[in-house]
């Protein structure tokens, strides 16, 4: 095996998209690592798929190529860019999936991927993930270096996502995200808070006392905070959907109060 092509997009699971691309791969490159990141994340949710690449990204073994198809303006004249750093390479459309790149993990080259050399023909106008990015992704695999596939590119596309606001006695972050199991990940770190400090967290209606170390800390739907494995603070409910149960969709206000012991 070759290395490992990672998918990530908003194809789902009930249409034919993920398998196709994954078919012009294996046309292409014998016996492929094919690894699916998320097929999941909401449709056309660009936000969502820049923060779930960027907490999973450093997980992968170096040198894989990771393809993030999450494209509202595919067709248009959207530019598809890749992004090439020491440890891996990356491949999106530039409307800031890849906007965590430079500070999270340095950026070596940037190209804007234009070679219809390495297309597969005709292009679709709405299909890039099948006539682009799966037959680069490829082609990259083969040993073809990523300045094959276009020129050069000074910078890239950036998402404003302002992050937490900490003042006195005060943090204020969002709800960036909701996981399947329906907890909500703020943008807030855990690695922000000071040690043995007490704090009350609020999202709603809703107040916590404390940080939990599990899911199971607390009664049987009842709600809690906790660090997730991505190291960012979670509100959950003990066996049950936080999302739900407490009415807060994504971008909802959390706020932690500290008192300092």
């Amino acid at each position: 095996m070759g290395r490992p092509i990672v998918l990530l997009t908003d194809f789902g699971g009930k249409d034919h998209y993920v398998g196709v691309m994954k078919g012009v791969i294996h046309s292409l490159l014998p016996d492929p690592a094919i690894i699916d990141l998320s097929h999941e994340v909401a449709p056309q949710d660009v936000v969502s798929a820049h923060i779930l690449l960027k907490n999973a990204y450093p997980y992968f073994p170096r040198k894989s190529i990771f393809v993030a198809v999450v494209d509202p303006g595919v067709g248009t004249g959207r530019p598809i860019i890749g992004v090439e750093t020491a440890n891996h390479v990356f491949l999106a459309p530039d409307n800031g999936i890849l906007g965590f790149l430079g500070s999270a993990e340095p950026i070596e080259r940037i190209v804007q991927i234009t070679n219809r050399k390495y297309f597969r023909e005709p292009v679709s106008d709405t299909f890039h993930g099948r006539d682009i990015f799966a037959p680069v992704a490829a082609h990259l695999a083969l040993g073809i270096p990523l300045g094959e596939m276009g020129p050069v590119r000074k910078d890239l596309k950036r998402l404003s996502l302002p992050g937490p606001v900490v003042s006195a006695g005060l943090i204020e972050g969002r709800v960036v995200s909701v996981d399947r199991f329906g907890n909500l990940v703020t943008d807030i770190p855990g690695g922000i808070l000071p040690p043995k400090a007490g704090l009350t967290i609020s999202v709603g209606k809703t107040l916590i006392q404390g940080l939990s170390k599990t899911y199971g800390s607390k009664k049987e739907r009842e709600p809690l905070a906790l660090v997730g494995s991505d190291g960012m603070i979670e509100i959950a409910v003990n066996r049950g959907n936080a999302a739900e149960t407490l009415s807060i969709p994504v971008g909802s206000p959390v706020q932690i109060r500290l008192k300092i012991c």
